[in-house]
């Protein structure tokens, strides 16, 4: 697996990353054996930037199950996690996700994350959403603090407006910004990836294959396990997954001359969008992972690049990725 790197002046990672989210039950039931093997399998293969978060799962599943997988290989890996987004208990019992950006919050799961993950230092420690009743500066600050303590070694954010990621980054150095990104969601095209090629800032695609849509394996959302969170997003409701589908044949014609699958083709066109971009797809199997990652191997023509970026222009996709509870955090 090649390599890209993480920010200015940063440390190197693999050019593709691995997302963990759906080994805690996002989309579906997970295995917790075949999790473990597929992140052994990754660090085999040289796929060494691994990302979590403490929101993946209850009462920290995610976090704590990366822990027991990588003892004993912990120095193979560019762990990453993020913290921001919390769980309240309402009077009358219900909960709601909120986010919390205080710095004193920001230190406090950093601890309780170096405990999950069984580490004495997070290699990138990303704030999951702006608070907006904190300013960028405090949240950075105390991020810092962390890098400065030796708890931290970089610090990235997740979803923020370029004007955000400008004020972070003057605040302390930023080596990565996460977005969702992918050839059905390139808003991050229009400002806040010229703004990461500027500043030296690594940008991390997450969800590269569309949430597995781009895959061309989700025709059907009535075959969607119970619990899994695309069952509810829109893009994969009646008929905006109709429109949708139609879109899945230019990668399809793609990826025949490369005798490749549309998932690799669309991996391939993200890898294609400047050196530091970083994608990290969600996978919770082996057979996932070995897919993916000999997506790096595949050399798209000019010819093809523009054929694709004119058969998926921004906001080709029918239907908002987020709800709108969702959605009010996004671009702060």
């Amino acid at each position: 697996m090649r390599r890209s790197e993480l920010g200015r002046g940063g440390f190197e990672v693999s050019a593709i990353g691995l997302g963990c989210w759906g080994m805690s039950g996002s989309y579906g039931p997970a295995d917790e054996a075949e999790s473990v093997a597929t992140l052994h399998h990754a660090l085999d293969r040289g796929v060494t930037l691994i990302d979590t978060a403490d929101s993946y799962g209850d009462d920290g599943h995610n976090e704590r199950l990366l822990g027991r997988a990588l003892d004993g290989r912990r120095h193979e890996a560019v762990l990453a996690t993020k913290t921001g987004f919390v769980r309240r208990t309402a009077a009358d019992g219900t909960t709601a996700v909120e986010v919390d950006g205080r710095p004193g919050r920001i230190r406090s799961a950093c601890e309780a994350s170096l405990a999950r993950l069984r580490t004495e230092v997070i290699d990138l420690y990303y704030l999951h959403r702006a608070d907006p009743d904190v300013p960028i500066e405090e949240s950075v600050g105390a991020m810092a603090e962390l890098v400065a303590a030796g708890k931290v070694r970089a610090i990235g954010l997740s979803e923020v407006s370029e004007a955000t990621l400008r004020r972070a980054h003057a605040a302390h150095p930023i080596a990565a910004l996460q977005s969702e990104y992918s050839p059905w969601t390139r808003e991050p095209e229009a400002a806040v990836m010229p703004a990461c090629r500027e500043l030296g800032i690594a940008f991390v695609p997450f969800s590269p294959l569309g949430r597995g849509f781009l895959t061309g394996t989700l025709t059907d959302p009535r075959r969607l396990a119970r619990g899994d969170w695309r069952a509810s997003n829109a893009r994969f409701a009646g008929g905006n997954l109709a429109r949708n589908l139609a879109l899945l044949r230019p990668l399809e014609e793609v990826a025949r001359p490369h005798g490749a699958k549309p998932g690799q083709v669309a991996l391939a066109w993200v890898l294609s969008r400047g050196e530091r971009v970083i994608p990290i797809p969600g996978m919770k199997r082996r057979t996932h992972l070995d897919e993916n990652a000999a997506a790096a191997d595949i050399g798209l023509t000019p010819e093809e690049i523009a054929r694709l970026d004119a058969a998926f222009p921004p906001g080709a996709a029918a239907g908002d990725r987020y709800d709108p509870g969702q959605a009010r955090w996004l671009g702060r």
